[in-house]
């Protein structure tokens, strides 16, 4: 079973962007953990990072079938792409919704996901822990 693991807009910026909000770790540091998590889980995982909307939603066509299904922190693109939305579904791979932060705690405009409704699951409100808690949840799906 091969995941790959999608990071949004501005997520380089993880461990330096607004600690309080996001942690302290970077997101190399993250991607680490999800490694670790991924071999205890027997699968593969890929990554991918960018801030531009255009460049993910090449990945996630590229990737598709290579992949199993998607672990997505889409960062802003949230709240604001139809566009990623219509490509995490018409690429037909289950995918998780995560975030680190509590959205639904936080501003007006990072309370709706366009993402969530076509999600097979959202994870937010743990830090890192939302990616491990998002690929256990994927995995356990794409198992049963």
């Amino acid at each position: 079973m091969r995941i790959g693991v999608v990071h949004g807009a501005n997520l380089r910026l993880l461990g330096r962007r607004e600690p309080e909000i996001y942690g302290s770790e970077s997101l190399p540091d993250i991607e680490a953990r999800i490694r670790d998590l991924a071999d205890e889980l027997d699968v593969l995982v890929e990554f991918f990072q960018s801030n531009h909307e255009g460049e993910i939603l090449d990945y996630l066509e590229d990737a598709a079938p290579r992949v199993d299904g998607f672990v997505v922190n889409p960062g802003a693109f949230t709240h604001t792409s139809v566009a990623l939305r219509d490509a995490l579904v018409g690429v037909d791979r289950p995918f998780v919704e995560v975030h680190l932060s509590n959205t639904a705690a936080r501003e007006r405009f990072r309370r709706h996901s366009y993402l969530a409704p076509v999600a097979a699951g959202v994870v937010y409100g743990f830090g890192s822990e939302s990616y491990l808690l998002g690929l256990r949840g994927l995995v356990a799906r794409l198992r049963s």
